[in-house]
């Protein structure tokens, strides 16, 4: 029976971008199918109790900062703490992973995903700009024209129903690796991850 994992993430979010790569390369290692699924977290958030950024307690935006540069440091990434266009809205990068996976599949879609995870916290390139997507795209060599089917209703709708299916899933944050109905919550959960896959 062949293994399938639902990656659920937001692409602005650090904790992707530090897993990313590791995670695409233990999926293929396993020889797991992923299915990419960018969800809009504030719909999650507002369900599961968690919290933006700048509304958390101070000690906990500090202390974030503190286990990005030591993770950072440890997967040697590399990553601006604080970038320049931080917080952003990602929900025009989601759209366009969408279309990436259902016009190209996973394996395209984690490439641009990945692009742009380093965009906002490699590169402190804005990933709400039209723009920067466009060059994104091009820069993986992928159509021009799947940035104009990213702001379709149809693809809003597959948004929605990606994000509808994190919540009944019982995610909670970003990102969240699901295998068998397992919720494994955060890049610093691989480990585990790695050790299901091992098992199956």
């Amino acid at each position: 029976m062949s293994l399938c994992i639902d990656y659920y993430f937001t692409p602005q979010s650090p904790w992707t971008y530090l897993g990313h790569q590791r995670f695409v390369h233990m999926a293929r290692q396993a020889g797991a199918q992923v299915r990419v699924l960018p969800a809009d977290f504030g719909k999650v958030f507002a369900v599961s109790g968690g919290l933006p950024l700048g509304k958390r307690a101070p000690q906990r935006q500090a202390y974030r900062l503190v286990e990005l540069k030591r993770f950072s440091q440890q997967l040697q990434l590399p990553l601006n703490l604080q970038p320049r266009f931080f917080p952003v809205a990602g929900d025009d990068a989601a759209r366009l992973i969408l279309v990436a996976d259902q016009a190209g599949g996973s394996e395209v879609a984690l490439a641009l995903g990945g692009a742009i995870f380093a965009a906002v916290w490699a590169q402190e390139r804005n990933i709400a700009d039209p723009a920067v997507l466009a060059q994104l795209l091009g820069e993986c060599g992928l159509p021009a024209d799947w940035l104009t089917l990213a702001g379709s209703a149809a693809v809003q709708q597959s948004y929605e129903a990606v994000t509808q299916q994190a919540i009944d899933a019982g995610v909670f944050g970003a990102p969240s690796y699901v295998l068998d109905g397992e919720i494994f919550w955060g890049q610093d959960r691989l480990d585990f991850v790695e050790q299901k896959l091992a098992a199956k």
